[in-house]
């Protein structure tokens, strides 16, 4: 496109120096002919005054001589019934183009070797007709053609330079946003999804630009759904390995009973690999849609009757409080139904046996807050497990059950914390904002917090 460019201005101004200097050129050079002609006739007419008043010889010859021209003036008197004729200076026109001047009467020119020669007749007293003959050499009627023509040359030149260097920077100016946009298309085909162009250059560039890296964040945000809809379907297979690998323990001893744990561990194993491929180079830009809501009282009613019937066999204490009142909440009834199975999963997988457990729900005006915590060693570092959930995980974990709880809260303009409970073990705090405003900070929590302090676990 830039040489397209370089090329087209080129030819245009080309074609306009040559349609404006040739015609210019032509018109100087005509002014400088009829500039040398001019000056000859005005010789020529300086010595008409004396020959109409004298035909004499001498008298003529001084005349000749003041006007300065005795080398390119020349003068025919013509032979009358007294005097002979009278030539002075050099003649070089012919005498055919002498005798046609004096019979027609009017002036001309005539090429002559050398240059040209202007016959101008004048009139004497006796009624002959004599001619002047004024000699223009060809130097004087180019002169200052070459000059000129040069000069327009120069211009034209100067033009078509300026015209191109004009031209390459329009050029470059819409070849290189072009050509980061095409570096950005490579990019992005490439995986590299972090890859924009600047927004700028011609408009219709720029908005290229721009539609390309709306296209680029589509395409991540894409992605990333993708990619966490594969982590938390693969993460909610959890559960039913959970409730398998409790079952096992009751099958007691034997091949079958043997085989058949070790396949629930190897499944396990399976469903962590691929929740760990699944969020492998996740990108950072997850998109969060507009959800109906759900009745949160509902949903942990219902999940705290499947929990419990586990916790039976295994001789866990399980207290539920908040969940006599429907608690309307804008979370969608899966994502709560996957955080708390999520949660509930790792006190069962991570605490003994007989470990007790309680799931609190505190509506307070702006906000809602969701509860599990547990009687077991805690967590010893919960910003590690938090950061933890971000990442890829560890040994023995994926880190994606407190990931899919955070951004269930963070949707809402929430957050997660994690503490000591009073049950001794692990308390993870799920605020749920109701307004949709940004994440609360502790120390604004005044209305919920005074009505956690009535809620005790049995």
């Amino acid at each position: 496109m830039r040489w397209a460019l370089v090329k087209v201005c080129v030819a245009v101004t080309t074609m306009v120096v040559v349609a404006f200097a040739v015609p210019l050129g032509l018109v100087i050079k005509e002014m400088a002919r009829d500039r040398a002609f001019s000056n000859a006739e005005r010789e020529a007419a300086a010595i008409a005054p004396a020959l109409s008043i004298t035909t004499d010889r001498a008298e003529l010859e001084r005349v000749v001589a003041s006007a300065g021209s005795d080398q390119g003036m020349a003068v025919h008197i013509p032979a009358a019934e007294s005097t002979a004729a009278v030539e002075i200076g050099k003649q070089r026109a012919l005498d055919e183009d002498i005798s046609t001047t004096r019979r027609l009467g009017r002036a001309s020119t005539t090429e002559v070797p050398g240059g040209s020669t202007l016959l101008q007749p004048v009139a004497l007293s006796s009624g002959e007709i004599a001619v002047v003959e004024v000699y223009v050499p060809e130097a004087e009627v180019s002169n200052g053609i070459d000059t000129a023509w040069a000069v327009l040359a120069a211009v034209g030149v100067a033009l078509i330079v300026g015209s191109v260097a004009v031209a390459d920077r329009l050029g470059v100016r819409m070849v290189r946003p072009a050509q980061r946009l095409v570096e950005g298309a490579h990019e992005l085909g490439e995986g590299k999804l972090g890859a924009r162009v600047p927004e700028e250059g011609p408009t219709e560039l720029r908005l290229a630009a721009v539609a390309f890296n709306s296209m680029a964040d589509q395409v991540v945000q894409l992605l990333a759904n993708e990619r966490e809809l594969a982590a938390d379907l693969s993460h909610r297979l959890r559960t039913p390995l959970t409730v398998l690998r409790l079952n096992t323990a009751s099958l007691g001893d034997g091949p079958a009973a043997e085989q058949t744990r070790a396949a629930v561990a190897q499944l396990e194993r399976e469903v962590d690999t691929i929740i760990r491929t699944a969020r492998e180079a996740k990108p950072q830009t997850v998109a969060i849609g507009v959800v109906a809501g759900c009745d949160a009282s509902e949903v942990v009613r219902e999940r705290m009757d499947f929990w419990s019937a586990l916790a039976e066999d295994e001789g866990r204490k399980v207290r539920v409080a908040g969940v006599d009142r429907p608690v309307r909440i804008p979370v969608a009834r899966a994502d709560l139904v996957a955080a708390l199975d999520a949660l509930l999963g790792n006190v069962f997988r991570h605490t003994a046996e007989g470990t007790a457990f309680a799931v609190d729900v505190h509506n307070g005006e702006d906000a809602v807050i969701v509860l599990v915590s547990d009687a077991g060693p805690g967590i010893v570092d919960p910003e590690a497990a938090m950061a933890r959930g971000r990442g890829s995980g560890s040994e023995g974990s994926t880190g994606l059950g407190l990931d899919i709880v955070r951004r269930l809260a963070e949707s809402t303009g929430g957050d997660v914390r994690i503490g000591s409970s009073v049950l001794g073990g692990t308390e993870v705090r799920i605020w749920i904002q109701l307004d949709g405003r940004a994440p609360v900070r502790r120390g604004h929590r005044g209305s919920v917090r005074r009505r956690r302090r009535g809620v005790g676990v049995g």
